[in-house]
């Protein structure tokens, strides 16, 4: 029987542990690389609407590092961000998911269009901190999410890039063609499944609204908000990908 003595070490960057395998009577020994997941952690902050608002902070390891804000679609929790965020972090890209302010719509249409100062507090947050670099915060949104994204960004120039995942141009009174507007020529990516109708044409309307760059990745699988990144998980690539490139990740 041979018996194998490994040693595990972190080598210089997020994402992955290395293990030197050392065999016996003069085996050569070799080098084992695994992935790593990201560790989260808790954090909370208050919102101008006077909640405290829960999120689930991913870091990345080389600081100060842009940050982006995930947010959830309607009924579904901030943990539905957890890989994404994690692969985020793992790509030198602090990642930030909150809830929305309640599982379900609220009793009155008019509250539905304050829902976005949670998103805006989040930005603060992340800017608060000395271990985020200036100028390189973003936001990704699902469904409700994604045009509450809009309408938050559109009025806060700390947001640099944008990305939005099965948007509606009308969510419940929650309309974003003039969000997209006056968010200008900061840059947009959209992710929607061919087979998602009203998304589908959501997105080919709004990728026609503001100065920008306007990009579109669509998917062949049948899924809406973050049931549609769980389904294809190439999205979630060209997501941190793109982050990436918008928010100068070196």
């Amino acid at each position: 029987m041979i018996v194998a003595f490994a040693t595990w070490f972190r080598p210089t960057g997020r994402g992955r542990r290395c293990a030197l395998i050392a065999l016996p009577w003069g085996v050569a020994a070799s080098l084992l690389c695994v992935p790593v997941d990201a560790a989260t952690r808790p954090v909370t902050f208050s919102s101008p609407s006077g909640r405290t608002v829960a999120g689930l902070l991913a870091e990345a390891e080389r600081r100060p590092a842009p940050a982006v804000v995930l947010v959830p679609m309607l009924g579904r929790p901030k943990d539905d961000w957890q890989a994404a965020g994690e692969r985020l972090a793992a790509a030198g890209i602090h990642a930030l998911a909150i809830d929305l302010p309640a599982p379900g719509l609220p009793a009155d249409p008019q509250e539905l269009q304050g829902w976005h100062t949670d998103i805006r507090a989040a930005v603060a947050y992340l800017t608060g901190r000395a271990d985020v670099r200036p100028g390189s915060v973003g936001l990704v949104g699902a469904s409700l999410g994604a045009n509450l994204v809009t309408v938050a960004a559109s009025g806060d120039p700390a947001v640099r890039a944008i990305a939005l995942v099965s948007p509606s141009l009308d969510y419940r009174g929650v309309r974003i063609e003039g969000a997209m507007q006056q968010y200008g020529a900061r840059p947009v990516l959209f992710l929607a499944s061919v087979h998602d109708p009203y998304a589908a044409r959501s997105v080919r309307e709004l990728q026609k609204l503001g100065a920008g760059s306007r990009e579109v990745h669509w998917s062949d699988a049948s899924a809406h908000g973050t049931m549609l990144l769980a389904r294809d998980s190439d999205l979630v690539r060209v997501l941190v990908e793109w982050f990436q490139r918008t928010l100068g990740v070196t």
